[in-house]
This record gives structure tokens, C-alpha cells and sequence, in this order.
């Protein structure tokens, strides 16, 4: 008791998420990762939204471009000039790098202004400090379902800010409607919440879809009337890797009327760029007050000069830049249609996608019964005996059972094979007739050291990303 009192309530609640549940599923990958050679039998990984798919073009720049570097005998000459800057601002060629970046993700459709550019630690960062600038503790926004289940605590854990679900739901593809904007908006005013802002990740995470022009029109609509913000988490942006192409929020402002000092995009380079540990976050705002605030805010979050110096250089190597996002979409592309296709063998199927690092599965078919406590059920099979960590819908706060999230991108072609393998041997089984044969290749795991514990009330909703304390934490790897 005394111990509570001691300490402030931000560091005494759980809002940080970290007791959850759901974590469990972490700690069983981290007691028994998958190997190929090693642990052949271990738990794959794949609820991380990683992109490890073209980590060789980045690392044959780097022998090719060794002065990039102020850790090299080429680099050194620029130390003490680097090791010295903590300017707020950020290095102007890396801000310039960054608009420029910005811009060829988007397919060159859009310019962006390297003053409005300001750093964060991460997405994470970002999206607390767009937070800090737009609402005050107790103020809410609302954020359309599924959503990334970290919002919970990047949004709201140190700001006070709170969360209203948009229900979104399969008989529409998830898409956002105005109808179900207007309920959430009327619902929160009756409850006497104060709303600041609608915000959206486009692409989606976890749905692997992007927003048509129409739709981000109507949003723009919707916000304009409130006169509310609108916040566009666009940081799987250059995942787009087939049509219908990425349309950004910037593109749709040059089409119509709006008041544009509401609107603010996140970005960073975890995903498009597969450089989450680069801790490189960006709020961009095309409002001079966020700028000016959010830019005095970003000393708690800076990016380290050493990094901005090396990124200046691979960003403004236009050729590279234009290479890498061409080769990576054709890589993603070809992995994500191999891994639906190997899921559609034994009749799986996964919401249609054309972005982001992931496909949402739909296994409806397999829960015994159509609840939440159905999914969690099966999740924990899945996690136990198939040895897949996959993310359940409901820690997206879906509004149906039975959806999961299956990241492919942060693994060789190999890893994918025997992931693939295991579901296939899964389905086979629970749709034997019903009857649940154990495999052998399942036999000889111990799983005595897999047993999870649960607490029979449905678990909190609160996911973590990947920057934890404890370098061997579940949190580690938990995007």
C-alpha cells in the first residue's frame, strides 16, 4: 500500500498492457523458438509485422557506400560534427530525405515540406506526440475496429487519452462507413466524452487493406463537419504491392475543399524500409501550431543524429530509393500470394489484400463455438500444438470471432514452408470427422513446458510493440 503511494498512477496502473494474456503467446515463442537445424520443432513466430524481405539491398548499399557511416575510415571526418548535434530540427538532409521518401512511397504523387517534418521514437513515439498535441487527458478519439492493438498504450497510456471503436465488420470487407462514424460519434456525446479526432491506419493493420479515394473522401467530410482532427498512420504506405494502389491522405486533400489544419499524418521507416530498431518516427502536420509545439515535444523523442547522418545519404540516393521500393513490392507480392495459396489448399481463406506484412485469416470454421472465448480456445491450440504464434482478432478488438492475424514477412521461404505445413496438418486433422488425432510429429515435443496460463475473464485488449526493458521479454518482438 505504502509502495503505491510512492508512485505516480501512470506508473502504478496497468494501462501499459504488458500484464495481459495475450502475452502468453510471446512467452511461449521466446521458451521455444523455431529453428530450422536447432529446434525444428519450435514455436514459429508469427505475429510480428516485420519486413525482413530485402534486408540484402540495404546491406550491399552499405559496402558500396561506406562514408555514410561516421564509423568508418571513409565516415570519421564527420564524427565530432555529428557526435555534437541535438538540434530538434533534425539534420535538414535527413528531414529532406524523409519528404523525399515520403513522397516515392506514394508514387511520386505528392510533395512533401522537409519543415514540417518532425522525429519521434518510432511510430510509437509519434503517435503519443500527435497525441499530446491534439487532446487532453480524458478527451477521446476514435479509431475504426480492427485496429493495432498497441494504439491502447501508444494513444492513451502516459496522454489520458481514450479510445471509441468504429464497429467495422466482414459483411462489408471492414470497410468504414459513415453510418458507423456517426454512431460512435453519437454515442460518445451522450456519454458526455469530449471527441478530438478520428484516426485511421491506411493501409490497415491488421486487415492488409488500403482505403479508396471515396472512402478517405467521406472521412474528410465527416471530420470537416465536426471540425475534429483526422490522424492517417500511413506507415505501411510502400507495402502496397498490387492494385488497387495506395491512395494517401495527402492525395485526396489536392482534390477537394477541407480545412486542412486538421489533418496529420504518422509515418516512420519500420515497416516500408524494415528498420523498426532505427526507432525513426515522424509526425508530418499540415497545422503550423502542431509544428511548432510538436517540434519543441520531439526533444523527448529525437532520433540519434548518428542515424539521421547515415539515413541522409541511403534516402537521398535517388536510384536506390526507387530500386528498393520496385524489388520490394515484387517480393512482397510473391510471398504473400504464396502464403494464401498454400492457406486456400485446405480451404482457407484470407480477407483480400493488396498491402502491410500480413494476411487476416479466417478460421470461423474451426472454433467450436462462434464466441470470443471459442477463439481464445483455438488460439491456444494453435500456440500449443501447432507451434504457430499467431494474434488473435479480438486483441484488435474485432468485432467478430474467429479472425487472426499471420505476419509472413519476417521470415525465410524455408520458416514459410513448415508454418505452412503444420496449418495444412492442422485443418487436416480438426476436419477429419471431427476427430482430434494427434500427430506425430507433434508427439515427441514436450509440451508440459508449453502450458499457458489464463485467467478465465476475456483478456485485456492491450498489445505492446516491440521496445521493451527486458531484452528477453515478450515484448520484444510484440509489433
Amino acid at each position: 500500500m505504502g509502495h503505491q503511494r510512492l508512485l505516480s498512477k501512470i506508473a502504478t496502473n496497468d494501462k501499459h498492457g504488458e500484464n495481459s494474456p495475450y502475452f502468453d503467446g510471446w512467452k511461449a515463442y521466446d521458451r521455444n523458438p523455431f529453428h530450422p537445424t536447432k529446434n525444428p520443432q519450435g514455436v514459429i513466430q508469427m505475429g510480428l509485422a516485420e519486413n525482413q524481405l530485402c534486408f540484402d539491398l540495404i546491406e550491399e548499399w552499405i559496402r558500396n557506400n561506406s562514408k555514410a557511416s561516421i564509423c568508418t575510415p571513409e565516415g570519421v571526418h564527420l564524427f565530432r560534427d555529428i557526435a555534437n548535434f541535438q538540434d530538434y530540427h533534425g539534420l535538414p538532409q535527413f528531414r529532406k530525405g524523409v519528404a523525399n521518401f515520403m513522397s516515392k512511397a506514394r508514387g511520386g504523387r505528392v510533395k512533401y515540406d522537409p519543415e514540417r517534418i518532425l522525429m519521434s521514437g518510432g511510430a510509437t513515439g509519434a503517435n503519443e506526440l500527435i497525441m499530446f498535441c491534439l487532446a487532453d487527458p480524458a478527451d477521446a478519439f476514435m479509431v475504426p475496429t480492427p485496429y493495432y492493438p498497441a494504439f491502447v498504450r501508444d494513444l492513451g497510456w502516459r496522454t489520458g487519452v481514450q479510445l471509441i471503436p468504429v464497429h467495422c465488420d466482414s459483411s462489408n470487407n471492414f470497410k468504414i462507413t459513415r453510418e458507423a462514424l456517426e454512431e460512435a460519434y453519437r454515442e460518445a456525446k451522450q456519454n458526455n466524452i469530449n471527441v478530438k479526432g478520428l484516426i485511421i491506419t491506411n493501409p490497415s493493420n491488421p486487415l492488409g487493406t488500403t482505403l479508396d479515394k471515396e472512402t478517405l473522401k467521406s472521412l474528410v467530410r465527416f471530420i470537416n463537419e465536426k471540425n475534429i482532427h483526422l490522424v492517417c498512420d500511413e506507415i505501411y504506405a510502400a507495402t502496397a504491392f498490387t492494385t488497387p494502389r495506395f491512395v494517401s491522405i495527402s492525395e485526396v486533400m489536392l482534390e477537394m475543399e477541407c480545412k486542412k489544419e486538421l489533418i496529420h499524418i504518422i509515418y516512420s521507416l519500420s515497416k516500408d524500409m524494415g528498420l523498426p530498431g532505427f526507432r525513426v518516427g515522424i509526425v508530418y502536420s499540415y497545422n503550423d501550431d502542431v509544428v511548432s509545439c510538436g517540434r519543441k515535444m520531439s526533444s523527448f523523442g529525437l532520433v540519434s543524429s548518428q542515424t539521421q547522418h547515415f539515413l541522409a545519404s541511403l534516402l537521398s540516393d535517388e536510384d536506390f530509393i526507387d530500386r528498393y521500393l520496385e524489388i520490394s513490392k515484387r517480393r512482397l507480392a510473391k510471398r504473400h500470394s504464396f502464403f494464401t495459396k498454400g492457406l486456400e489448399t485446405v480451404n482457407i481463406a484470407c480477407l483480400p489484400s493488396n498491402s502491410g506484412l500480413f494476411c487476416w485469416m479466417n478460421l470461423r470454421r474451426l472454433l467450436k463455438e462462434k464466441t470470443f472465448e471459442g477463439e481464445m480456445k483455438l488460439w491456444r491450440v494453435i500456440i500449443n500444438e501447432v507451434k504457430l504464434n499467431v494474434s488473435p482478432g479480438s486483441s484488435f478488438n474485432c468485432s467478430e470471432p474467429g479472425w487472426f492475424r499471420v505476419c509472413f514477412a519476417n521470415m525465410d521461404d524455408e520458416t514459410v514452408e513448415v508454418a505452412l505445413k503444420r496449418i495444412r496438418a492442422f485443418v487436416g486433422r480438426e476436419t477429419n470427422n471431427g476427430k482430434r488425432v494427434e500427430l506425430k510429429r507433434w508427439k515427441s515435443i514436450n509440451t508440459n513446458k508449453l502450458r499457458l496460463s489464463f485467467n478465465s475473464r476475456r483478456f485485456d485488449e492491450n498489445v505492446m510493440s516491440p521496445h521493451s526493458p527486458m531484452p528477453h521479454s515478450p515484448l520484444v518482438r510484440a509489433t
